[in-house]
């Protein structure tokens, strides 16, 4: 943990996806505060994250 706190190693996603589990968060939480964003910030970024899957998931369906 504390190589990864250094910046000494980068976590892999399934490692991220472990220390979740333990701070019994969500990965996109963890992200949205690596990312640096407050609140509001998030806010934008799930509405953004929406539209783009919306827009993913119509590709798949054409």
């Amino acid at each position: 943990m504390s190589s990864l706190e250094r910046g000494l190693k980068n976590p892999t996603l399934s490692k991220v996806d472990e220390l979740c589990e333990v701070m019994q968060v969500h990965p996109l939480t963890l992200l949205a505060l690596a990312y640096g964003l407050d609140a509001k910030g998030a806010d934008k970024l799930l509405t953004r994250v929406q539209r783009e899957l919306a827009a993913m998931q119509d590709g798949q369906d054409a």
